[in-house]
């Protein structure tokens, strides 16, 4: 394919980006998908009733995603942030492949869930949606403002009462879900966390604002505790110790009550969004070759990632699903990562995603993986790889954050 008809998209692709699609070997027409790509809407559980109220309310009919229960697509063009039925929390948007990665878990009721990379939060809130009545979702993101944008989905949504969220970094995080067996720490009402409240002093939040203001969020440092800024009644905290809640296990423990299933939606070039792309026509092409085509960082994202994936599997139980995902479409953040893990984890091995079957997608370059593309599966890209943990080696002794 040409330069003129990489171009025949809705916005010019810079001889920058064509090169890098190229040593990628990426096809540019991904691009020309720009106008045909619907958006995807997931339905509240409880609001199958309401489909025709939702659609008088937003004006056009909602299409429903014949492989991917809950979720509709609508023309690209639909605006909902106006809606009634999306200020209500009776929807929301999060794109079809995004959701067929939160799937791939299999998630079931009483499952202690963690989401390492948990913001912006469509994916927690479907992770919650998915656990129900019963079990613990433990969200970790390493920018405090973008996880407080991420509570505040969840809040809106009414999902917040079996969740925990932790500014932390997701390569090192170490804290395991809390279960009730484990707790052995006399305690007295006066030392153990109440019911979470989002009062905060004044000048906290004034702090905060200004901050937000002049640019200056504070980065969260890798040496630092994670920092709790949210938990729901029901999340397994409300009722801990500080002591309890940072509590030290050995790893042995973790095996039996690690987590039972874990997202690693690592953070990545997003080069398979074209929705992302498209704010750099805005931001400029310059910013792009600075945040995405540079050598040196594409290096140290596939670093971030390889952390990231084998941090997490160290989390999760034996018998457990660990699905790792990016909205990156080159082998050297997907197939390149999940090659270098495998060999570094002999506990780890790829399963296949039986719901895969009727999903419209490729098979990845490594069996038993998955790749989504605006062409093929009319969705944003994104790459999906599923492990589980198996019972036949023990990793290196370590203990978990205090």
């Amino acid at each position: 394919m040409d330069d003129a008809e990489a171009n025949s998209s809705r916005f010019p692709l810079p001889e920058a980006l064509l090169d890098f699609l190229n040593q990628n070997g990426i096809n540019p027409s991904i691009y020309a998908a720009s106008d045909s790509i619907p958006r995807y809407i997931r339905l509240k559980p409880g609001n199958g009733g309401n489909i025709e109220e939702i659609e008088a309310d937003i004006g056009c009919k909602l299409e429903k995603v014949y492989w991917l229960p809950d979720f509709y697509h609508l023309p690209p063009d639909v605006r909902i942030a106006s809606s009634k039925a999306y200020r209500q929390g009776m929807i929301y948007g999060i794109d079809a492949a995004s959701g067929a990665a939160v799937s791939a878990l299999d998630i079931s009721v009483g499952d202690h869930v963690l989401d390492l990379c948990a913001a912006p939060g469509a994916k927690l809130c479907m992770i919650l949606d998915c656990l129900g009545s019963d079990g613990t979702v433990t969200g970790v993101d390493v920018a405090k403002h973008r996880l407080a944008a991420c509570r505040s989905m969840m809040l809106k949504y009414g999902l917040g009462d079996h969740c925990r969220l932790f500014v932390a970094d997701g390569t090192t995080f170490s804290l395991l879900p809390i279960k009730a067996d484990t707790l052995s720490e006399p305690r007295s009402d006066s030392e153990v966390y109440k019911e979470w409240s989002s009062r905060r002093p004044w000048k906290e939040r004034k702090r905060e604002a200004m901050a937000r203001e002049n640019g200056s969020c504070k980065v969260f440092q890798p040496t630092q505790e994670p920092e709790l800024i949210f938990y729901g009644r029901n999340s397994g905290v409300v009722g801990l110790t500080r002591n309890e809640l940072y509590q030290m296990v050995h790893c042995d423990n973790v095996y039996e009550l690690g987590y039972d299933k874990v997202l690693v939606d690592a953070e990545c070039t997003h080069d398979g969004s074209i929705k992302h792309i498209q704010k750099f026509e805005q931001w400029g092409w310059t910013t792009f070759r600075r945040r995405v085509l540079e050598a040196e960082r594409t290096d140290d994202l596939a670093i971030l990632q390889l952390q990231l994936l084998t941090n997490g599997f160290r989390l999760l139980k034996v018998g457990g699903f660990l699905v790792y995902s990016t909205c990156s479409l080159t082998v050297a953040q997907n197939e390149d990562v999940v090659d270098k893990f495998l060999s570094e984890n002999s506990s780890a091995e790829l399963v296949e995603i039986e719901a895969a079957k009727s999903w419209p997608c490729k098979n990845g370059r490594i069996l038993k993986t998955l790749r989504f593309d605006p062409l093929t599966s009319c969705t944003s890209g994104l790459f999906v790889a599923k492990f589980t943990k198996l019972a036949i080696q023990k990793e290196q002794g370590w203990h978990l954050h205090k």
